[in-house]
């Protein structure tokens, strides 16, 4: 995919931020589109469906948590890539974030070459995944990756992005046990960092979305996704 084909919205309540980034990221020629709280990046998220929102934490009207927490709600929206854009100093837990359905986290500030070089690289982790048109049929329900959702007894279940590439990871490996540096880069990747407890989060979360019990945790090891 072309630059000039990528739309990146852009939310933030500074001005000069919006400007700033905004400016940087349509010289390496992305299309961006900018809003000034979570409430109205809500609706723009509806109406462009953009492949990727930068979202500030604090703002008025309505945080970046909750923001993102409302958007990953949305099923014709759960393919988005999402990340937190956060001021050094400010109360912040990335725990918080990535329960919330982040992808990635940005601190702020950041000098733009390295700013371009994270978005970049969020970008190719989007492009780069399988076709998205495939239906993964397994022992009492169906994952349909064009839709990010998963079908059991006929009823859609929405996860939230990172929630459905987490259990497509798990059941590539069928059967296998997987460790927890294995799930990390295969599911957030190398440069992001995000602690133990994360993952646990997740797969606590998929486990009560889908009411099974195939996920096994191996302590000291990792899990396994066992359809036996």
């Amino acid at each position: 995919m072309e630059n000039s084909e990528v739309t990146i919205l852009l939310v933030d309540d500074e001005p000069d931020i919006l400007e700033f980034l905004g400016y940087n990221l349509e010289k390496e020629g992305y299309h961006v589109l900018k809003a000034k709280n979570g409430q109205r990046a809500i609706s723009m998220a509806k109406q462009y469906k953009p492949q990727l929102i930068i979202l500030d934490v604090m703002m008025p009207v309505m945080d970046g948590m909750e923001a993102c927490a409302e958007i990953r709600k949305i099923p014709e929206l759960a393919g988005i890539m999402i990340a937190f854009l956060t001021a050094r100093g400010e109360d912040y837990s990335q725990i918080a974030g990535f329960e919330a359905g982040a992808d990635d986290y940005i601190t702020k500030p950041i000098k733009p070459p390295l700013f371009v070089k994270r978005v970049q690289a969020l970008l190719r982790r989007f492009q780069n995944e399988p076709d998205q048109s495939d239906i993964i049929v397994l022992k009492g329900f169906t994952i349909d990756k064009s839709r990010y959702i998963v079908i059991k007894d006929g009823v859609d279940i929405t996860l939230v992005r990172k929630e459905f590439e987490l259990l497509l990871f798990l059941v590539s490996c069928l059967n296998k046990v997987v460790t927890r540096e294995e799930i990390f880069a295969g599911v957030w990747g190398e440069d992001v960092v995000v602690g133990d407890r994360t993952i646990d989060v997740h797969i606590r979360r998929i486990r009560e979305k889908m009411g099974i019990d195939s996920i096994k945790t191996i302590k000291g090891v990792g899990y396994k996704f066992d359809e036996d």
